[in-house]
């Protein structure tokens, strides 16, 4: 059976970008066609500056998400990165076969540490190293593929390329995964910079919807999301990304809600002004996130399930990397404890 790895950074509130961009696709479709292991990467929260607390109660309520969009523990993995120990000690391993070049080209790198620098602060090791990390996320289980947003397809080719590296050094040992791209809403943008990708952790957030947004907080972020010079309304991402930011999540919301798969292009004829697509985009994403927002609400009323889920989780992800990394270890030159 096909294994998949999939994971999300807890910097932030989730918003309609990682449900449309990934949690959908986890919960329709991957749960259910493979052996999948999903993931709060909370590891990675800390290659920056942060609050500590904060990366524990950002890092609950994603998991609490992660249930709340769908994900059922009886098809799927559902655990924290840092509940399994084993990301560690092959992050190690790894970063004994990358190289220093190899890192500083990684695009996120470049951006994360220039922006870190012109705000007067200190570039973390961890920033330029998280990479590797990430690529003993997925090697650790074997992962056949990552379903990732088109941001990250980066990464899974230095996963790739690192498993191959190894294998030819010290022997096979790792799976060679592959990048599996959304095909609807693979990167929902911001509605305010409908050139800017919707993040998490933005400082401005009037154009970003989270998945916990009340209804009218919903609706009024939409209804006063940056369109384009003209009138007409039409799907084109280079001449009119305001609009056509519009059309895919109005096209990906009604998909989810039964309209079929009517595309961005098509919904655009039938509309002659901006303001009836942000209504009708507005009502949309509302009724998307409605059923999230309640059985969060429910979740949230049953600490101790999440908490019972999230230990079993990690218990089944340990039993399923713990051989692996053993055998990098000792495929590297580490000699085995007894």
């Amino acid at each position: 059976m096909t294994r998949i790895f999939s994971g999300i950074k807890p910097t932030g509130h989730l918003t309609l970008g990682n449900y449309l961009g990934a949690l959908r696709q986890w919960v329709t479709v991957d749960q259910h066609r493979a052996d999948a292991l999903f993931c709060v990467v909370d590891l990675h929260a800390l290659t920056v500056d942060h609050d500590p607390a904060r990366v524990r109660r950002l890092s609950r309520q994603a998991a609490t998400l992660f249930l709340a969009a769908g994900l059922d523990p009886a098809l799927c993995t559902l655990f924290v990165q840092s509940h399994v120990d084993e990301h560690t000690r092959l992050s190690y391993v790894l970063e004994c076969t990358a190289n220093d070049g190899e890192m500083r080209r990684m695009i996120q790198y470049k951006e994360k540490s220039a922006k870190e620098r012109a705000a007067g602060g200190s570039v973390r090791l961890s920033l330029l190293t998280y990479p590797v990390l990430m690529a003993a996320d997925i090697l650790a289980y074997g992962a056949d593929e990552v379903p990732v947003g088109d941001d990250q397809a980066q990464h899974v080719e230095l996963t790739r390329d690192l498993a191959v590296r190894f294998n030819q050094r010290y022997g096979h040992t790792f799976t060679v995964p592959k990048a599996v791209l959304p095909s609807v809403a693979a990167r929902v943008m911001d509605l305010q910079d409908p050139t800017s990708k919707m993040g998490k952790s933005h400082g401005e957030t009037s154009g970003i919807v989270y998945l916990l947004d009340e209804p009218d907080v919903v609706r009024r972020k939409v209804m006063r999301a940056v369109t384009d010079s003209g009138s007409e309304v039409v799907h084109d991402r280079e001449a009119r990304p305001g609009v056509a930011n519009l059309l895919e999540i109005l096209a990906a919301c009604t998909r989810t809600a039964g309209d079929g798969d009517v595309g961005p292009a098509e919904l655009a004829t039938r509309y002659s002004s901006y303001g009836a697509l942000k209504k009708d985009t507005a009502d949309a994403v509302v009724e998307t996130l409605r059923p999230i927002r309640e059985r969060h609400a429910e979740l949230c009323a049953d600490p101790g399930y999440v908490d019972e889920v999230l230990r079993a989780g990690a218990e089944r992800a340990r039993g399923l990397a713990r051989p692996t990394v053993d055998a990098a270890y000792e495929a590297i030159g580490l000699l085995p404890a007894r």
